[in-house]
């Protein structure tokens, strides 16, 4: 049995790669979970900083999203003909994946390194920095097979780059570019597919360089953010800064500022 999921250590960097090539890294069930356990075992290690996130290359696909074949024969649960079966398998499978990415503390870089399209664009839109190959193209489709989004697509898509675009993207279902996306936001920049991944592992390796309870501490800050009035997000904010301050690595960090060095951090 193949693996669904492939995952590689670069220092602080985990690079998750969606890894179901003949099927363009369609999302099987087992995949989905794989992808949630991933993102939960990466957020327990203290040792990691930084995921990055992209899809087989062989497959040509970031992730075609839902697997058309399972829904037409009932495979998953989450087409079972009975309805409250079917809205259980959504709640048991894929959308273990948006949880999973909301309460993750460590940063997420998607690489997408080719169609991002239905749930495969939702699952980009759950990362926190996104960059793309001149291969990427995104669709928000699920409206052109008769279907919502049931995986969380609805709440992150907006909230990364706005309502009217979102609903604009959702209800037409067009397809678009790279460029597109870098132009209403959705992607950072747009990269060259050879220097794809290793700019995000570059990336992530930057990010990795500062002190890292700082790193998911500001993470945790942003996301509590998306929600929060002001007073709360200050709050909240003071409560996070409390705990910063009283690290080893924050202490080091001012130390070697002030002595204008390199800082020896330890992760504590």
């Amino acid at each position: 049995m193949t693996t669904p999921l492939l995952t590689e250590r670069h220092g602080p960097v985990t690079l998750l790669t969606l890894s179901a090539p003949m099927l363009r890294n369609a999302l099987s069930d087992a995949m989905m979970l794989a992808l949630a356990d991933a993102l939960r075992e990466a957020d327990a290690d203290p040792a990691v900083c930084c995921v990055v996130l992209t899809g087989d290359p062989a497959g040509k696909a970031f992730s075609s999203g839902g697997n058309l074949r399972e829904m037409t024969e009932g495979a998953s649960r989450m087409f079972d003909p009975a309805p409250v079966v079917a809205q259980e398998g959504y709640r048991s499978l894929v959308q273990q994946i948006p949880l999973a990415f909301e309460a993750i503390d460590v940063p997420v870089i998607a690489a997408v390194n080719g169609p991002a399209i239905g749930a495969g664009l939702d699952i980009t839109t759950m990362c926190d920095i996104r960059l793309a190959s001149p291969a990427a193209r995104f669709a928000e489709s699920f409206v052109k097979v008769g279907l919502v989004s049931g995986d969380g697509g609805a709440w992150f898509l907006q909230r990364a780059i706005g309502y009217g675009r979102a609903i604009e993207l959702a209800l037409t279902a067009e397809m678009f570019d790279a460029d597109q996306a870098q132009a209403i936001g959705l992607v950072s920049r747009v990269v060259p597919a050879e220097e794809l991944v290793p700019e995000a592992l570059a990336l992530g390796a930057r990010i990795a360089a500062n002190p890292r309870e700082a790193v998911r501490l500001t993470k945790r800050l942003f996301r509590h953010g998306r929600s929060a009035t002001l007073q709360q997000s200050l709050d909240h904010g003071a409560a996070l800064q409390a705990i910063a301050q009283t690290t080893a690595d924050h202490r080091e960090a001012v130390a070697a500022m002030l002595e204008k060095r390199p800082p020896r951090l330890t992760g504590r």
